[in-house]
């Protein structure tokens, strides 16, 4: 029997249309509509292509959707500015600053420069820090992660007490999502290990799971015999590893060896298709809740 597939694309969707609903109750409410602004230096063909996806969404749910493009010589002053001038701007109620940025940038020192109440994209160490506190001290979670325990959830996946293995140390997945996984509340409680490069047998922590998240950027490094049967399986890579000349789009594979790996899992997530598709959603959900905290303090 095959694992269930867990599709972002569809879980996508749901969530959009509940946010549509929100945005209307905030025009009815309030008299106007959240605030996103993208900012894009240069133009990088993936940056440009990811922040069109992001605005198209922005633009479906009702959003007042600026997108901010900079030439790639812009000053880091300048940016600094730019970005001053929308944490002061009341209709703006998220920023984002497209990564990654020209080398004369530091990137670092920009996204420190938003604002933690309009840090929609849940990077800022003032709200990584709430994050770790957890609870009503939380404004965002960073966005793939949000969208992984919204898989895990919306799957039907019981966390409580439930045994979680990270697959990767990042700031942007592998903690956030293991601390998300450890708090109390809905999509927590449960026991998590967190492992990495330097972590002894890989595959003996993998074969504990309940619930195994990937995301170490290596192409099929998890393989079937890493599974517990009936787990249910997140595969957040995303890796190139060749090119289609016929439809000239780039082929993809996971962290999870996806074929062998169905075979044994409960549930498991595609590549392309389950991570990916929950992450701008979660950003506009964030920029939603921004609004809320603005619009009702």
């Amino acid at each position: 029997m095959t694992a269930e597939i867990i599709s972002g694309t569809a879980m996508r969707a749901t969530i959009l249309a509940e946010l549509h609903d929100e945005v209307t109750t905030i025009r009815s409410r309030y008299g106007c509509v959240p605030g996103l602004v993208t900012i894009l230096v240069g133009n990088n063909p993936a940056s440009v292509s990811y922040v069109s996806l992001k605005i198209k969404t922005a633009d479906s749910l009702g959003f007042h959707e600026i997108q901010d493009n900079q030439p790639e010589d812009i000053t880091e002053a300048e940016l600094l500015a730019l970005i001053n001038r929308y944490n002061n701007d009341p209709s703006i109620h998220g920023i984002l600053v497209q990564l990654p940025l020209p080398r004369h940038i530091d990137a670092t020192k920009v996204l420190y420069a938003i604002s933690p109440e309009k840090d929609v994209d849940g990077f800022h160490p003032v709200n990584l820090g709430r994050l770790l506190i957890g609870g009503k001290a939380v404004n965002f979670l960073p966005c793939t992660p949000a969208g992984i325990q919204e898989l895990i959830v919306r799957s039907g996946t019981e966390t409580s007490g439930a045994e979680v293995v990270v697959v990767g140390r990042s700031n942007i997945v592998g903690k956030p999502i293991a601390v998300m996984m450890g708090q109390k509340g809905r999509g927590g409680n449960a026991t998590v290990t967190l492992v990495h490069t330097g972590s002894r047998d890989l595959g003996a922590h993998c074969r504990r799971a309940d619930i195994l998240i990937v995301a170490a950027g290596v192409p099929g490094l998890v393989k079937p015999d890493w599974i517990k049967p009936g787990s249910t399986v997140i595969d957040v890579g995303v890796n190139r590893v060749g090119f289609n000349e016929d439809t000239s789009k780039p082929i993809l594979s996971g962290d999870v060896d996806f074929e062998a790996a169905r075979q044994v899992a409960g549930k498991i997530t595609p590549v392309p298709g389950g991570v990916g598709p929950m992450t701008i959603t979660m950003l506009m959900k964030n920029t939603i809740r921004s609004a809320w905290m603005h619009l009702r303090p």
